[in-house]
């Protein structure tokens, strides 16, 4: 028997996909240095699973860890 492997589609980081995601994954919004942070992090794209991780756990980092230095 063949296993098919299954390839999980690349969507852009977006501020108004992190927003989707903050609202399904956490039932509340993200502020604006959580998305940059999570978009420094990502990069351009990512997977829906990635997006969804880095909502999570972006709540759970100290405001100095996410805070990015210019």
């Amino acid at each position: 028997m063949k296993t098919i492997a299954v390839r999980e589609a690349m969507v852009p980081v977006s501020e108004l996909n992190l927003k989707k995601s903050a609202l399904r994954v956490l039932g509340q919004r993200l502020v604006s240095p959580e998305v940059f942070y999570i978009q420094h992090k990502l990069g351009d794209k990512a997977t829906q699973t990635a997006i969804d991780t880095a909502v999570k756990d972006v709540r759970n980092m100290p405001w100095a860890q996410i805070i990015i230095p210019e």
